[in-house]
């Protein structure tokens, strides 16, 4: 395989490999909670330490598929025959290739009476093949009819969870953040019907490349910003997240952002190389048409640029040679 397929190929298992760190990094309780008190009023007025505390058990990262169908498990309680219906956690080996959600967690609201499903979704920027919006829209849907069963049985519909599905849309113009939810209106007598009308959240937060400064409606902004940027060294990210946002920088969250960190910097430098490979590669190309177009004879070309007669007919006609 030549170094340019190798490069680009490696560079494609570290990204996937940084992904998955990533999502970690987001994963922790304690991120989730900063998360939880900066965009759901039900959480305001609590610290993130509090919120983080209303997490229950650990949150599933790139475990529960979207597809209909595939994101519940069914069961058999051993003591009483029961049917049992919860999250599908099975080994991502047996659904392949699947598109799975991100981040998925149950948190309890009201001390304890009732709870929320969070969903948090990290994107590298704005998508140009769909609309960020409209993915949200389906992913909250899923995690809404996917209850029947696992939440709430027959038609105790009341029973449904409210779901808040957060976008994290990186490297974007400017900082911003909007909540599309569910509103009633009235366009004929005064009847209020009854229902929750904050059962279905999709929140979108757009993070600017530059850091943002210390101000209060930035706090969030600046704290996956630091997470996340490419210019910040991992000392900086932990300095920021201990000193600005009293973040306990224990093993696992500390492990987590280092490996983030070290897996960023592998796919930027096998990335560059990448591209150094091609900017050669096609430098050599466009040589070999000009020499063609003097007069050259293949072989001739083919001595002075290193390569076979049929190699530099393939790239004449356009049908350049892939070595692997």
């Amino acid at each position: 395989m030549n170094t340019e397929i190798k490069n680009a190929v490696s560079a494609t298992a570290e990204k996937a490999q940084y992904d998955t760190q990533a999502k970690r990094v987001l994963g922790n309780k304690i991120i989730l909670g900063h998360i939880l008190v900066r965009t759901i009023e039900t959480f305001e007025g609590m610290s993130p330490e509090e919120a983080a505390a209303c997490i229950e058990g650990t949150p599933y990262i790139s475990q529960i598929p979207v597809e209909p169908g595939l994101t519940n498990t069914a069961g058999e309680n051993a003591v009483n025959g029961e049917r049992i219906v919860g999250m599908n956690t099975e080994n991502t080996e047996v659904n392949e290739g699947l598109v799975r959600f991100d981040i998925v967690c149950y948190v309890r609201t009201e001390e304890g009476r009732s709870q929320i499903i969070l969903n948090v979704e990290a994107q590298k920027g704005n998508p140009d093949d769909y609309a960020v919006l409209n993915r949200g829209l389906f992913y909250v849907s899923r995690l809404v009819s996917s209850q029947k069963e696992r939440d709430f049985e027959k038609s105790r519909y009341d029973d449904i969870r409210s779901v808040y599905s957060v976008w994290i849309c990186m490297n974007m113009e400017e900082n911003s953040f909007s909540h599309v939810h569910l509103v009633q209106e009235r366009h004929l007598g005064s009847r209020n019907w009854p229902g929750k009308l904050d059962l279905m959240n999709v929140i979108l937060i757009g993070v600017a490349e530059e850091l943002p400064g210390k101000e209060p409606e930035y706090e969030l902004h600046r704290l996956l910003g630091t997470l996340f940027s490419p210019e910040l060294t991992v000392n900086e990210k932990l300095g920021i997240m201990e000193t600005e946002y009293n973040i306990p920088m224990e093993d696992n969250i500390r492990k987590d952002v280092i490996g983030m960190c070290n897996l960023g910097q592998g796919v930027w430098e096998k990335g560059e190389a990448a591209g150094r490979e091609i900017g050669i590669e096609n430098e050599k190309v466009a040589t070999i048409k000009r020499m063609y177009r003097k007069g050259y004879s293949i072989e001739m070309i083919a001595d002075a640029s290193d390569k076979t007669p049929e190699e530099v007919e393939a790239i004449l006609s356009g049908k350049e040679l892939q070595t692997i």
